[in-house]
């Protein structure tokens, strides 16, 4: 059988190219479309990821950013990296019990000593806190009040084991302790730069709040250089961090991380009725706090004898109306009182006087008096402007040591 042929008049040829064509167009026309479209979607991927991708980086390729697997997240490395150097504190001591006056009473004991509850001399406090391994022999950081007279401490780690500690020394006016355990290689923490904390970075808390073992939670840097005024325990000489991350009771001692699982604090403090607000000692501090603790058991603090308050209208307005003092200056550190025999007594500090500055530097609030006299090397001279009487005095001050601090 032959192949059949289709033969085509020239006008019958005409009439089937024109619709192939209009085909062929279209056909391109799509094909243009969809290479616009194409080439418009990876441009516009490439705007985005370019603002990401640093110069050092190697770039990859659109579809190797947008279709690469997650593996996890950087909390997870932290925890992983930094939980099994946290542990749990528990701590008892023995306190005497206070019996009401009225029960001592012998015509009250004589018509009621038969109703009157056994009430024992001594009773057994116990409380729970955290902590964080600082070397692979067993020094552990904690909070002083965690184990202030405590009796016996006993320390559990993250897989279970529990150990006896020794408290080594605390520090009431830092609020720091070290304990020891006889271990060895344990793990332990990697230590930040808190000094060089911004507001607004990762902040993690890992502790045991309310019992509840090896809780993290997460927040940011809130604020740096809180005062203890300003945080509402005024006997402290620490520059607090703020965050939001959760800190609730238990979890003092612990640490507060940054992002890449580096200690930049040790969780101490929250306010009572407040909500997303908790405090942290800075590890620079706590780190050079416990290196006096390890090495001589106590800590020197600088001193100068004086108490202050900040000048406020409020407070020049209370002074004038009992007419104890006549503060003429608007601003800066009113000293309230001197106490005897202190450098401050010895220099010529009085009641009344208003200090200006300290090394040239101008003063605002008490706490930066305080910050002033804790750089200031024991036995250093301290050089104060202070204002008298509306008269202005240059005085220089020997630094002291304070004495009578708690210690273990």
């Amino acid at each position: 059988m032959k192949d059949a042929k289709l033969n085509l008049t020239p006008s019958q040829s005409s009439s089937w190219k024109k619709p192939i064509t209009y085909l062929s167009l279209m056909l391109l026309g799509m094909g243009v479309g969809i290479g616009g479209a194409y080439t418009f979607s990876q441009s516009h991927l490439l705007a985005d990821t370019s603002e990401v991708l640093k110069p050092s980086e190697t770039r990859q390729t659109p579809e190797q950013l947008v279709f690469a697997p997650t593996t996890g997240n950087f909390v997870t490395d932290v925890v992983t990296k930094v939980g099994p150097a946290v542990v749990r504190i528990d701590a008892s001591r023995t306190v005497k019990t206070e019996v009401p006056p009225m029960f001592e009473d012998p015509f009250f004991r004589r018509f009621f000593g038969s109703q009157l509850p056994e009430i024992p001399d001594e009773e057994i406090q116990r409380g729970t806190g955290s902590g964080f391994i600082l070397s692979q022999d067993g020094k552990i950081l904690t909070n002083a009040h965690v184990v202030d007279g405590a009796s016996e401490v006993t320390v559990t780690l993250k897989d279970g084991r529990t150990f006896t500690g020794k408290v080594l020394g605390t520090d009431a006016l830092t609020d720091v302790a070290v304990i020891k355990i006889e271990a060895d290689n344990l793990p332990t923490v990697q230590q930040g730069n808190s000094d060089n904390l911004q507001v607004g970075e990762w902040a993690i808390a890992i502790g045991n709040p309310l019992g509840l073992d090896n809780t993290v939670t997460t927040g940011i840097i809130s604020a740096t250089g809180r005062l203890s005024s300003q945080v509402g325990v005024g006997d402290k000489r620490v520059e607090f961090i703020q965050t939001d991350a959760a800190i609730n009771p238990g979890n003092s001692g612990g640490p507060l991380l940054n992002a890449n699982g580096e200690v930049i604090g040790m969780n101490t403090a929250i306010i009572q009725n407040a909500q997303g607000i908790g405090f942290a000692i800075p590890i620079n501090k706590a780190e050079k706090i416990a290196e006096q603790l390890i090495a001589n058991g106590k800590v020197e603090h600088p001193f100068l004898g004086i108490q202050m308050v900040e000048i406020t209208p409020e407070i020049k307005q209370k002074l004038k109306q009992s007419q104890e003092l006549n503060v003429v200056a608007d601003q800066g550190v009113l000293i309230v009182k001197v106490m005897p025999n202190s450098p401050a007594d010895q220099a010529g500090l009085k009641p009344g006087d208003v200090i200006q500055s300290i090394e040239q530097e101008p003063l605002k609030n008490p706490g930066q008096v305080q910050q002033a006299v804790e750089k200031t090397d024991i036995g250093s001279t301290l050089p104060l402007q202070v204002e008298r009487n509306g008269q202005t005095l240059d005085l220089s001050i020997k630094v002291g040591v304070l004495q009578n601090q708690p210690s273990s």
